[in-house]
């Protein structure tokens, strides 16, 4: 078997994409067009989103790729100035080539990670229409540019989890196997996944039923870490991946394992390194607290457990089982591989974003990995990723890489 794995490829499962101009604007009515998110361009020759009145430009740091760190900057940027496998899908696989990257799962940009504006837009009913345009674009132009080189990554209505069971029905037979979920709802004024009403409940099972992962990016809370009011940018965003744990530990609490054993999340940008501690401290606290937790004593205002059994929960099993961590370059993580089980463990580059590792993607991971056996490897760099979102990739291109 070792002999047969082929090590110079990996699959990310966090990249993103700058949606081309014409998404929306091919995909609903003509009288619609204006409505729709569209492009527009003011004197100064600078491009940005339009949608319900409101400007959304472009963050240099969402498009770095042929720019030095040195030139890096969060001032907009037009999409004449970016590289274009930002926003091209047959352009992407040229750069994806070059970097090893034989297939890519990408969170959308101006809908914001887990399709924030449409949630909070005026004319929900005709945001919905632009949802499943986006969806219908990521299938089937996005991804079928290039089939198997990208897994699509679909977004449902947050406002709704009716409806968005419904629109998951709908994506999974057009060969969608993940969607864009938040972190943490609670900061878009929805509710936690925590509800006692069991607000997410069609969404979860319709995940469960469906085999559809449910893929959560960091900042898909619409909020910045803050350690304080004003503590540097570069120390909340190292901080950040705290939000990820955060997000790690609520599920696993949840009960959600227990009510849909075939749930799986995928957590991404937020590394993995500090796994382990997490686990170790929630095992700690389940071990002392549950017991006056079970009795249903509460404490400052929260403490209650849900419908979940304290005393069959296994912390570590419902990890191995549903959670699956990303890394971009984490020596941590891949010092931890046991307490971290390595089938958990995926790559991603964040391509085109400021912590990308592109162009040297493939081997900043085999730099971290290269010591593991082949066929820990194969796992970390795309077993994984196949296995959880079911996709088989096309094969890898014939090239020579400098």
């Amino acid at each position: 078997m070792t002999a047969n794995l082929d090590l110079d490829w990996m699959i990310s499962v966090d990249d993103h994409v700058l949606e081309p101009p014409n998404v929306w604007v091919d995909r609903v009515a003509s009288k619609d067009r204006d409505r729709a998110p569209h492009m527009e361009v003011d004197d100064s020759g600078m491009d940005f989103w339009v949608y319900e009145g409101k400007k959304f430009p472009s963050s240099g740091l969402s498009a770095v790729v042929g720019k030095s760190k040195e030139e890096f900057s969060p001032d907009p940027v037009p999409y004449s100035e970016m590289a274009p496998g930002c926003y091209d899908a047959v352009a992407r696989i040229e750069d994806m080539n070059r970097a090893g990257v034989l297939a890519s799962l990408c969170f959308p940009s101006v809908t914001r990670f887990c399709g924030q504006i449409f949630y909070e837009a005026d004319d929900r009913d005709f945001g919905f229409t632009c949802l499943q345009a986006y969806n219908d674009w990521m299938i089937e132009e996005w991804c079928g540019a290039a089939p198997g080189r990208y897994i699509p990554l679909i977004l449902i209505p947050l406002w709704d989890p009716k409806l968005a069971a419904r629109e998951m029905e709908r994506c999974a037979a057009k060969g969608a196997t993940s969607f864009a979920f938040s972190e943490n709802p609670e900061p878009l004024g929805l509710p936690t996944i925590h509800d006692p009403s069991g607000y997410w409940d069609p969404v979860m099972a319709a995940a469960n039923d469906l085999d559809m992962v449910v893929s959560m990016h960091v900042g898909s809370s619409s909020t910045l870490p803050q350690i304080c009011s004003n503590a540097p940018f570069m120390a909340n965003l190292t901080w950040g991946a705290t939000r990820t744990s955060g997000t790690m530990l609520s599920f696993l609490f949840s009960g959600l394992f227990q009510r849909y054993p075939k749930l799986k999340i995928a957590l991404s940008e937020g590394e993995a390194g500090w796994a382990p501690y997490f686990l170790e401290r929630a095992e700690q606290v389940l071990d002392k607290q549950r017991y006056w937790v079970q009795r249903g004593v509460s404490f400052d205002g929260h403490a209650g457990s849900g419908a979940i059994d304290l005393d069959k929960l296994d912390l570590r099993a419902d990890f191995r089982d549903h959670i699956h961590l990303c890394i971009i370059d984490d020596a941590h993580a891949i010092a931890s591989l046991g307490e971290i089980p390595e089938d958990n463990i995926m790559c991603e580059t964040d391509y085109p974003h400021s912590d990308t590792t592109f162009p040297d993607s493939i081997q900043v991971v085999k730099n971290r990995i290269g010591h593991l056996s082949p066929e820990t490897q194969y796992k970390i760099l795309r077993g994984n990723a196949e296995r959880l979102y079911r996709f088989t990739p096309a094969e890898p291109p014939v090239l020579t890489r400098a």
